[in-house]
């Protein structure tokens, strides 16, 4: 059964607002980082993804404090990015609470850095994170630039060589409801049936989570349908059991 994932972006130490403000649930905005992540802990979640927003401008880990707060308050499997860099950032993550961290940029600037760091910090600690144009090419440095590296060609670099975790996001469906790449999903599913596949971009309903679990998708890390309370927590017993 697939896994659903609530995101919560951190600026400043504060929940970040989407870009739609019209519609926000005020009740969730009002609350601090660690009663969100309560909140959604209370309603069954298990994992959470930090979205550390000053880091990925900054190219470092900054919010490792607020960080800190929810993983020492909560029992919550907490993937961390944003800003990761150096092997220094990774841990800082780690010891700041993340069960895991997700790794973009430098896996695709610097394939042999992000394999030493595999072996490291281990399988389990990273995962992968692929940034996809409706294009198929990788978008790195917080989707401020494009590369002209192959989406699949670059998953395929890494899953040869025995990566776990993947986090996929067509960029050009986040944050706009408009639903999730299904095609890409089930494309990366079947070409990489060992790899974790954690999907990310355009969810927008419960119907949208129940294709991408029969798509064999491994997690989807949900926003802003929660936010504007698209998606509500009593429908999703079923994926919380």
């Amino acid at each position: 059964m697939i896994q659903v994932v609530p995101t919560i972006s951190i600026v400043d130490g504060k929940v970040a607002k989407l870009s739609s403000s019209a519609t926000l649930n005020a009740a969730l905005y009002e609350k601090s980082p660690l009663d969100l992540a309560k909140y959604f802990e209370d309603h069954g979640m298990k994992r959470l993804h930090f979205v550390d927003l000053d880091g990925a401008e900054q190219q470092s880990v900054v919010n490792y404090q607020t960080l800190q707060v929810i993983a020492g308050h909560t029992n919550l499997n907490i993937n961390f990015s944003g800003g990761i860099r150096t092997d220094g950032g990774i841990q800082l993550a780690l010891e700041n609470g993340a069960k895991t961290v997700t790794i973009a940029t430098m896996a695709a600037k610097h394939p042999d850095v992000f394999m030493s760091w595999l072996i490291s910090f281990g399988r389990d600690k990273l995962v992968l994170g692929a940034d996809t144009t409706s294009e198929g090419l990788i978008k790195i440095n917080n989707w401020h630039q494009t590369t002209n590296i192959n989406t699949f060609d670059h998953i395929q670099y890494y899953y040869d060589r025995g990566v776990q975790f993947l986090k996929c996001t067509d960029v050009t469906r986040d944050g706009v409801l408009e639903g999730p790449n299904f095609e890409l999903y089930e494309k990366v599913v079947k070409m990489f049936p060992n790899m974790r596949v954690v999907a990310s971009g355009g969810v927008r309903s419960v119907a949208d989570i129940e294709k991408l679990n029969e798509l064999g998708v491994w997690a989807v890390v949900v926003a802003k349908a929660f936010y504007e309370d698209r998606i509500m927590m009593k429908d999703l017993s079923k994926f919380l059991a």
